[in-house]
């Protein structure tokens, strides 16, 4: 045991209390015939927790942690710290990149040796604990190497480098017994057309993860291969810009059977949309997956990355997971980091405990519209023409048939009302 979270108490659910506690989660808590854990899956983030120091565009880090440093005694240190603090908060899940848990070599094969030695020491740990890998990925966008993209650099070598490094991810994530590998795009990107060449990266992204794929099944890994959408920051335009574009780019590339959707709300609300579009269209779309749980600050114009507080909101992306079936492989992961002021360890342990009460109320107020049913009977409702032999018999039909149709009944169709704040009055009896 370390004594970075020295006096802090293993957390349970005690709803009256007025200690460090969770006054809604309850791992237990048995709904819709499962526990809330097996509901929720909630992940840790290696790299906002224990990697992150507290920097951002206008300063240098805040933090000091004791295992901040590029050697294998201190990310064996930050292991230990974070498995403690995994036991702290009794959660089932966490999430890594590789240059979060291994230092940086001077070379390929040296910073290879060293993320080697840093998993067995994962896997030791993950063996006495409770707590398992729901997924792993490669950091392919801090290093100046990546500062033109990975797979889609205009450098072979860059490419062939994250080839490499995505390579072993898998091996590692696969030998973690991970759940899911993610692929996450940061700098997959332009920043002037001036000097991109658009098709050519495009079909360099394409290969690259249908190389990945293929991997998968080489190795036999079970779990999914994830693609998580982000629009902008840092490059101006990224080609995983949101859900809909991820889902053309798969369909090019014939990989819509085989790629799912990790989708982040901070990521969904600087593509201009919601939370709850984002994971509404993948599910329509058949590319659901996992999600990471964070938050944006809305008068800010970039990725702020705030542990979520917002009930309402954090409902209506639960009941959109709901109705997609829930979680399989997926989950709920925490890809959100302490303000630069919250220095403490205290504060780690109380950010994840309050968000992962804001995702308990949330859920269980999801839960309790899909199981009341009035927002889906009012959604039925709406399109029962389409279900009459009529509505389907259109479909069927061509423009010339249709026109004569209309032409011969001469009957002006009238609007319905979309009922919208009838609707959002009723979420406001649950949340």
């Amino acid at each position: 045991m370390t004594d970075f979270f020295n006096d802090i108490s293993r957390l349970t659910y005690a709803p009256d209390s007025t200690d460090l506690a969770f006054r809604h989660y309850n791992p237990d808590e048995v709904i819709m015939g499962k526990r809330m854990e097996e509901h929720l899956r909630f992940a840790v983030a290696y790299w906002h927790s224990f990697a992150w120091p507290g920097g951002d565009p206008f300063g240098a880090e805040t933090f000091e942690r004791p295992w901040f440093g590029n050697t294998m005694d201190l990310a064996k240190l930050k292991a230990d710290v974070a498995f403690e603090m995994f036991d702290l908060l009794n959660v089932p899940y966490f999430c890594w990149h590789d240059a979060d848990i291994r230092p940086e070599g001077d070379s390929f094969s040296e910073s290879l040796n060293n993320f080697k030695e840093i998993v067995d020491y994962l896997g030791e740990k993950m063996e006495t604990s409770g707590t398992k890998l729901l997924w792993g990925t490669a950091n392919l966008f801090s290093h100046r190497r990546f500062m033109a993209g990975a797979a889609t650099n205009p450098d072979p070598e860059i490419f062939a480098w994250s080839a490499a490094t995505v390579k072993n991810c898998m091996d590692a994530t696969h030998k973690l017994g991970g759940e899911n590998y993610v692929l996450w795009g940061g700098r997959e990107g332009y920043e002037t057309l001036l000097n991109t060449d658009l098709k050519r990266e495009r079909l360099q992204a394409g290969r690259f993860l249908q190389m990945a794929v293929e991997y998968k099944h080489q190795i036999g890994f079970k779990g999914s291969i994830l693609v998580e959408p982000k629009p902008q920051e840092p490059s101006k335009h990224q080609y995983d810009f949101d859900v809909a574009t991820v889902y053309g780019f798969l369909k090019e590339f014939g990989l819509e059977g085989e790629v799912q959707m990790n989708i982040e709300q901070g990521h969904a609300i600087l593509a201009g949309h919601s939370f709850e579009h984002e994971l509404a269209l993948a599910s329509s779309l058949g590319i659901f997956g996992s999600i990471d749980m964070n938050r944006n600050d809305y008068q800010s114009g970039w990725d702020t990355d705030q542990f979520p507080n917002n009930v309402p909101e954090v409902a209506l992306a639960y009941y959109e997971v709901l109705k997609a079936g829930g979680f399989t492989t997926g989950g709920t992961n925490f890809d959100a980091k302490l303000r630069r002021q919250s220095l403490d360890p205290i504060d780690l342990i109380a950010s994840h405990a309050g968000a992962m009460d804001v995702c308990a109320r949330g859920f269980k107020a999801a839960v309790a519209m899909l199981e009341d049913g009035t927002l889906e009977a009012m959604r039925a409702e709406r399109y029962a023409g389409w279900d009459s032999a009529h509505g389907k018999a259109l479909l069927d039909s061509d423009l010339a048939s249709i026109a004569a149709q209309v032409e011969a009944g001469d009957t002006p169709p009238q609007p319905r009302s979309g009922r919208q704040e009838i609707l959002e009055n009723i979420v406001n009896r649950f949340v």
